[in-house]
């Protein structure tokens, strides 16, 4: 195996463990209708630094950074969403 190839593989399992470490999250928050126990600020900053990662990859134009953190960005913004919509209930 090349060294280019480990990269590749180890790069492919990161961004995917990454994208799928929010799975859980959401659908607890979903199935229990409750996202208190969620910290709104971490939340917050993982949103921004997903953002900055994404500004990032398109400065130096490499598209699995791009990639990778627009799923991200995605599952973290909807435990951010999710958040959002179930304190409101509570309020």
């Amino acid at each position: 195996m090349g060294a280019t190839l480990i990269a590749s593989v180890v790069g492919t399992a990161a961004a995917l463990l990454s994208i799928t470490s929010f799975a859980p999250q959401i659908v607890k928050i979903w199935r229990e209708k409750d996202a208190s126990s969620v910290s709104l600020r971490t939340y917050v900053v993982t949103v921004a630094g997903f953002s900055c990662w994404i500004a990032y990859g398109v400065l130096i134009k490499a598209w699995p950074v791009i990639a990778s953190n627009t799923a991200c960005l995605l599952m973290s913004g909807a435990v951010l969403a999710l958040k959002w919509r179930y304190s409101r209930k509570e309020r």
